[in-house]
Protein backbone atom coordinates (compact mmCIF):
# COMPACT_ATOMS: atom_id res chain seq x y z
CA UNK A 1 0.00 0.00 0.00
CA UNK A 2 1.34 3.46 -0.88
CA UNK A 3 2.02 6.12 1.71
CA UNK A 4 -0.75 8.26 0.21
CA UNK A 5 -3.25 5.40 0.31
CA UNK A 6 -2.42 4.75 3.95
CA UNK A 7 -3.04 8.43 4.72
CA UNK A 8 -6.41 8.34 2.98
CA UNK A 9 -7.40 5.22 4.89
CA UNK A 10 -6.53 6.84 8.22
CA UNK A 11 -8.55 9.89 7.23
CA UNK A 12 -11.50 7.71 6.32
CA UNK A 13 -11.27 5.95 9.67
CA UNK A 14 -11.25 9.26 11.53
CA UNK A 15 -14.34 10.46 9.68
CA UNK A 16 -16.07 7.14 10.27
CA UNK A 17 -15.43 7.45 14.01
CA UNK A 18 -16.78 11.00 14.02
CA UNK A 19 -19.86 10.05 12.00
CA UNK A 20 -20.64 7.18 14.36
CA UNK A 21 -20.12 9.47 17.36
CA UNK A 22 -22.42 12.14 15.98
CA UNK A 23 -25.15 9.61 15.19
CA UNK A 24 -24.87 8.12 18.69
CA UNK A 25 -24.94 11.57 20.25
CA UNK A 26 -28.11 12.52 18.38
CA UNK A 27 -29.84 9.21 19.07
CA UNK A 28 -28.97 8.62 22.72
CA UNK A 29 -27.16 11.65 24.12
CA UNK A 30 -23.64 12.17 25.48
CA UNK A 31 -24.10 9.64 28.30
CA UNK A 32 -24.25 6.81 25.77
CA UNK A 33 -21.04 7.81 24.02
CA UNK A 34 -18.01 5.68 24.89
CA UNK A 35 -14.91 4.74 22.94
CA UNK A 36 -15.98 1.10 22.87
CA UNK A 37 -19.52 1.87 21.64
CA UNK A 38 -18.23 4.29 19.02
CA UNK A 39 -15.85 1.62 17.75
CA UNK A 40 -18.67 -0.92 17.59
CA UNK A 41 -20.95 1.42 15.65
CA UNK A 42 -18.15 2.48 13.33
CA UNK A 43 -17.36 -1.18 12.63
CA UNK A 44 -13.73 -0.95 13.73
CA UNK A 45 -11.61 -2.54 16.44
CA UNK A 46 -11.90 -1.26 20.00
CA UNK A 47 -8.48 0.35 19.75
CA UNK A 48 -8.99 2.04 16.38
CA UNK A 49 -10.59 5.29 17.68
CA UNK A 50 -7.56 5.85 19.92
CA UNK A 51 -5.39 6.24 16.83
CA UNK A 52 -7.03 9.64 16.32
CA UNK A 53 -8.65 10.59 19.64
CA UNK A 54 -7.07 10.02 23.05
CA UNK A 55 -10.40 10.09 24.87
CA UNK A 56 -14.14 10.71 24.55
CA UNK A 57 -13.79 14.42 25.28
CA UNK A 58 -11.50 14.78 22.26
CA UNK A 59 -14.21 13.32 20.03
CA UNK A 60 -16.83 15.63 21.53
CA UNK A 61 -14.52 18.63 21.09
CA UNK A 62 -14.16 17.91 17.38
CA UNK A 63 -17.92 17.53 17.00
CA UNK A 64 -18.50 20.77 18.94
CA UNK A 65 -16.00 22.64 16.76
CA UNK A 66 -17.78 21.46 13.62
CA UNK A 67 -21.18 22.28 15.11
CA UNK A 68 -20.17 25.86 15.88
CA UNK A 69 -18.78 26.20 12.35
CA UNK A 70 -22.10 24.93 10.94
CA UNK A 71 -24.03 27.38 13.12
CA UNK A 72 -21.75 30.23 12.04
CA UNK A 73 -22.43 29.33 8.41
CA UNK A 74 -26.20 29.38 9.04
CA UNK A 75 -26.01 32.89 10.49
CA UNK A 76 -23.49 34.11 7.93
CA UNK A 77 -25.70 32.97 5.05
CA UNK A 78 -28.44 35.32 6.26
CA UNK A 79 -26.13 38.23 7.04
CA UNK A 80 -24.35 37.97 3.67
CA UNK A 81 -27.57 38.51 1.72
CA UNK A 82 -28.02 41.94 0.11
CA UNK A 83 -29.64 44.29 2.61
CA UNK A 84 -33.09 45.59 1.65
CA UNK A 85 -33.43 48.14 4.43
CA UNK A 86 -35.72 45.92 6.50
CA UNK A 87 -33.05 45.17 9.12
CA UNK A 88 -35.47 43.58 11.58
CA UNK A 89 -36.27 40.92 9.04
CA UNK A 90 -32.55 40.10 9.14
CA UNK A 91 -32.82 39.72 12.91
CA UNK A 92 -35.86 37.50 12.47
CA UNK A 93 -34.16 35.24 9.92
CA UNK A 94 -30.95 34.87 11.92
CA UNK A 95 -33.01 34.00 15.00
CA UNK A 96 -35.01 31.42 13.09
CA UNK A 97 -31.81 29.98 11.65
CA UNK A 98 -30.28 29.65 15.11
CA UNK A 99 -33.30 27.87 16.62
CA UNK A 100 -33.78 25.64 13.57
CA UNK A 101 -30.18 24.50 13.91
CA UNK A 102 -30.86 23.48 17.52
CA UNK A 103 -34.08 21.68 16.57
CA UNK A 104 -32.39 19.74 13.77
CA UNK A 105 -29.29 18.82 15.79
CA UNK A 106 -30.48 18.56 19.42
CA UNK A 107 -27.79 16.11 20.49
CA UNK A 108 -25.01 18.36 19.25
CA UNK A 109 -26.68 21.49 20.57
CA UNK A 110 -26.84 20.07 24.10
CA UNK A 111 -23.09 19.45 24.12
CA UNK A 112 -22.03 22.78 22.58
CA UNK A 113 -22.72 24.68 25.79
CA UNK A 114 -21.64 22.07 28.36
CA UNK A 115 -18.17 22.94 29.73
CA UNK A 116 -18.19 19.85 31.94
CA UNK A 117 -18.30 17.76 28.75
CA UNK A 118 -15.89 19.83 26.64
CA UNK A 119 -13.37 22.06 28.38
CA UNK A 120 -12.71 24.75 25.79
CA UNK A 121 -9.37 25.59 27.41
CA UNK A 122 -8.14 22.13 26.41
CA UNK A 123 -9.40 22.48 22.85
CA UNK A 124 -8.55 25.86 21.28
CA UNK A 125 -9.98 24.81 17.90
CA UNK A 126 -13.42 24.33 19.45
CA UNK A 127 -13.13 27.66 21.25
CA UNK A 128 -12.13 29.39 18.00
CA UNK A 129 -15.18 27.93 16.24
CA UNK A 130 -17.37 29.17 19.08
CA UNK A 131 -15.92 32.66 18.66
CA UNK A 132 -16.62 32.56 14.92
CA UNK A 133 -20.28 31.81 15.62
CA UNK A 134 -20.48 34.59 18.20
CA UNK A 135 -18.91 37.00 15.71
CA UNK A 136 -22.00 36.58 13.54
CA UNK A 137 -24.16 37.84 16.41
CA UNK A 138 -21.88 40.86 16.62
CA UNK A 139 -22.37 41.38 12.89
CA UNK A 140 -26.13 41.32 13.43
CA UNK A 141 -25.88 44.04 16.06
CA UNK A 142 -23.89 46.17 13.62
CA UNK A 143 -26.57 45.67 10.95
CA UNK A 144 -29.34 46.67 13.36
CA UNK A 145 -27.47 49.79 14.45
CA UNK A 146 -28.91 49.74 17.97
CA UNK A 147 -27.61 52.21 20.54
CA UNK A 148 -25.61 51.02 23.51
CA UNK A 149 -22.78 48.58 24.12
CA UNK A 150 -22.52 46.18 21.13
CA UNK A 151 -21.43 43.36 23.42
CA UNK A 152 -24.50 43.82 25.59
CA UNK A 153 -26.73 43.97 22.53
CA UNK A 154 -25.18 40.75 21.19
CA UNK A 155 -25.83 39.04 24.53
CA UNK A 156 -29.43 40.28 24.48
CA UNK A 157 -30.11 38.69 21.08
CA UNK A 158 -28.18 35.55 21.98
CA UNK A 159 -30.11 35.07 25.21
CA UNK A 160 -33.43 35.24 23.34
CA UNK A 161 -32.59 32.66 20.67
CA UNK A 162 -30.63 30.41 23.01
CA UNK A 163 -33.45 30.49 25.55
CA UNK A 164 -36.00 29.59 22.89
CA UNK A 165 -33.81 26.76 21.64
CA UNK A 166 -33.37 25.30 25.13
CA UNK A 167 -37.09 25.52 25.90
CA UNK A 168 -37.86 23.64 22.70
CA UNK A 169 -35.06 21.06 22.81
CA UNK A 170 -35.22 20.14 26.50
CA UNK A 171 -38.08 22.10 28.02
CA UNK A 172 -41.81 21.66 28.28
CA UNK A 173 -42.44 24.08 25.41
CA UNK A 174 -41.23 21.62 22.80
CA UNK A 175 -43.54 18.89 24.09
CA UNK A 176 -46.45 21.30 24.33
CA UNK A 177 -46.12 22.51 20.74
CA UNK A 178 -45.37 19.10 19.27
CA UNK A 179 -44.73 19.25 15.53
CA UNK A 180 -41.64 21.06 14.25
CA UNK A 181 -43.81 23.32 12.08
CA UNK A 182 -45.74 24.47 15.16
CA UNK A 183 -42.48 25.06 17.03
CA UNK A 184 -41.02 27.17 14.23
CA UNK A 185 -44.24 29.20 13.91
CA UNK A 186 -44.15 29.89 17.65
CA UNK A 187 -40.50 30.93 17.47
CA UNK A 188 -41.26 33.33 14.63
CA UNK A 189 -44.12 34.91 16.59
CA UNK A 190 -41.90 35.36 19.65
CA UNK A 191 -39.06 36.86 17.62
CA UNK A 192 -41.44 39.25 15.87
CA UNK A 193 -42.73 40.46 19.23
CA UNK A 194 -39.17 40.84 20.48
CA UNK A 195 -38.30 42.88 17.39
CA UNK A 196 -41.18 45.28 18.05
CA UNK A 197 -40.15 45.82 21.65
CA UNK A 198 -36.46 46.21 20.88
CA UNK A 199 -36.90 48.45 17.87
CA UNK A 200 -39.44 50.59 19.69
CA UNK A 201 -41.08 51.42 16.41
CA UNK A 202 -44.30 49.48 16.81
CA UNK A 203 -43.62 47.75 13.49
CA UNK A 204 -42.73 44.11 13.31
CA UNK A 205 -40.90 42.46 10.43
CA UNK A 206 -43.20 40.71 7.97
CA UNK A 207 -43.86 37.01 8.51
CA UNK A 208 -41.62 34.71 6.48
CA UNK A 209 -42.74 34.51 2.88
CA UNK A 210 -45.23 37.38 3.11
CA UNK A 211 -44.70 39.87 0.27
CA UNK A 212 -44.30 43.57 0.95
CA UNK A 213 -47.63 45.36 0.40
CA UNK A 214 -47.42 48.11 -2.19
CA UNK A 215 -48.60 51.55 -1.09
CA UNK A 216 -51.98 52.55 -2.39
CA UNK A 217 -55.37 53.93 -1.46
CA UNK A 218 -57.20 51.98 1.20
CA UNK A 219 -60.33 50.18 0.13
CA UNK A 220 -63.57 51.53 1.49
Amino acid sequence: MSRRARGETRGDLRERVLAASRALLEAEGPGALSMREVARRAGVTHQAPYHHFPDKESILAELVARAFDELADVLREVLDRPQTGDVWSVALQTGLGYVRFALRHPGLYRVMFRPELVNMQRFPAAEASSERAHAQLQRLVAVLGQPGDPGVQATLHWSIVHGLACLLVDGALGKKLGATSAQEAHVEAVLRMFAVGTAGSGRAPRPSGQPRRKPGRAKR
